[in-house]
């Protein structure tokens, strides 16, 4: 037992890490294009916004991979395991050859409904007609990445984020400023190294997948075809996935609302929005953690485990989060001066970075809890508890309070602690009451 408390913390680290590498390359990926061309970077930030929103597809399958196998291993069905890899990477991988279609055919399209400005317009087609044709590398990755972290490995995908981010942004200054440079490619070079970083992230996911992981592939395994798995993996999925496009759909609504409130309101939101996004790398990588062994222990029908563990890494992410939003708000005078001298801006952070301690706790409530209870298969009910609180709460309130009311970012920030508080107090309560108890998946196979 001790051996299991323990485990948490080696499964966190790596997705500690994972998730800090990714925001701080990402960061460095948005700079390295902004001294290139700002024409560029708005191209490359809408280009992106539209096939990452499309890219959610693959999350329905490569989610539910993660809890299903949990489940699975943890039940001791090791001979099932082959069946339920094969089966969902050839499911993602069929999907993304049709999202993949999608983006080239219609490309311009899509960036002309997102009111894409016309300077932009070619480079974010062209750069979604290149890395369009790589979209089955993330869909294949992030299903292997899935696996390896059911299987207790969560430090291969670190090791494969480290590899692809850093040839990203070697294959960025290769063409922008290096050797390449004279073939004047632009975000046309950006887009291939973008294409060959998820080629050898994938090449090197099958790698450990073979090597490590011990698994095979075939479509043998999928004769006769397992219809039972994939209406599993479909029933999981379905619903995770909806609720992240909610997500996405709302907060697009309510960056709108932003726009209308001026320039300083919109430069606030983006400054904010990166602070608080540090406080958020630890809830997460407990949350995933906790999830694996919550998989495992459901699995196993090892229920008082799953419950003691969730609440115990609940009460750690509560205090860090904590510490680390009330850090970011008394530093943000001076975090804030990073971005801008803007006295308003500077003026309104600090505000923010007040009302975002609370909503911070919130949110740290609804990942690990939330997460548990996906991997414990209960997957309906903080689907439709979210969906209904972020667009009943955060965006309903984030209009009256920040528009009909004026107070502006100010109740924007108000409502969206409002709709993290109100779920994290309810799912809390339901795993108190242990409602999400007995909905193993596995359970069915064992009878």
């Amino acid at each position: 037992m001790d051996k299991k408390e323990n485990s948490v913390f080696s499964l966190a680290w790596p997705i500690f890490f994972q998730i800090l590498l990714a925001m701080a390359l990402g960061y460095v990926d948005t700079a390295m294009m902004s001294h290139y061309s700002q024409t560029a970077v708005g191209a490359l930030g809408n280009a992106n916004q539209i096939m990452n929103f499309l890219a959610l597809a693959f999350s329905i399958v490569a989610s539910a991979t993660g809890v299903v196998a949990a489940q699975y291993l943890g039940a001791k069905k090791h001979g099932q395991m082959n069946q339920i890899y094969t089966l969902s990477i050839v499911f993602n991988f069929s999907l993304s050859l049709f999202v993949s279609l999608i983006i080239i055919l219609l490309r311009e399209k899509l960036l002309l409904l997102m009111r894409v400005p016309e300077q932009m317009l070619e480079q974010g087609s062209i750069y979604m007609q290149v890395t369009g044709f790589s979209l089955f590398c993330v869909a294949i990755t992030s299903t292997l990445a899935q696996i390896f972290n059911c299987n207790k490995n969560t430090l291969l995908g670190l090791l494969i984020a480290i590899g692809m981010n850093l040839f990203n942004i070697l294959g960025n200054y290769i063409f922008l400023y290096g050797p390449l440079a004279f073939l004047n490619f632009g975000i046309k070079g950006v887009a291939i190294s973008t294409c060959i970083s998820r080629f050898l992230g994938m090449f090197f996911s099958f790698v450990f997948f073979f090597l490590v992981i011990k698994g095979r592939l075939s479509y043998r395994l999928l004769y006769p075809f397992p219809v039972h798995l994939l209406q599993k993996l479909i029933k999981l999925g379905i619903p995770t996935a909806g609720e992240n496009i909610s997500y996405n759909i709302s907060q697009i609504l309510i960056t709108a609302f932003v726009n209308t409130m001026g320039e300083v309101s919109l430069t606030t939101k983006i400054f904010c929005t990166i602070l608080t996004g540090f406080s958020l790398v630890y809830s997460n990588s407990m949350a995933g953690a906790t999830a694996i062994l919550t998989g495992h222990a459901v699995g196993r029908d090892d229920y008082d485990f799953a419950y003691k563990r969730v609440l115990k890494s609940l009460c750690i992410a509560i205090f860090v989060s904590f510490f680390v939003a009330a850090l970011n708000a008394v530093l943000s005078p001076y975090s804030l001066n990073l971005f801008t001298n803007n006295p308003e801006i500077i003026t309104l952070g600090r505000k923010i970075m007040l009302i975002a301690v609370l909503l911070e706790v919130g949110r740290c409530i609804n990942l690990v809890v939330i997460q548990s209870m996906r991997a414990a298969g209960d997957v309906v009910f903080p689907t439709v508890l979210g969906i209904c609180s972020m667009w009943g709460v955060s965006v309903f309130l984030s209009w009256l309070l920040g528009i009909h009311f004026k107070l502006g970012l100010l109740g924007v920030w108000i409502s969206m602690a409002s709709d993290e508080l109100l779920r994290g107090v309810i799912v809390f309560i339901r795993w108190k009451l242990g409602t999400w108890r007995g909905k193993s998946l596995v359970e069915k196979d064992l009878n």
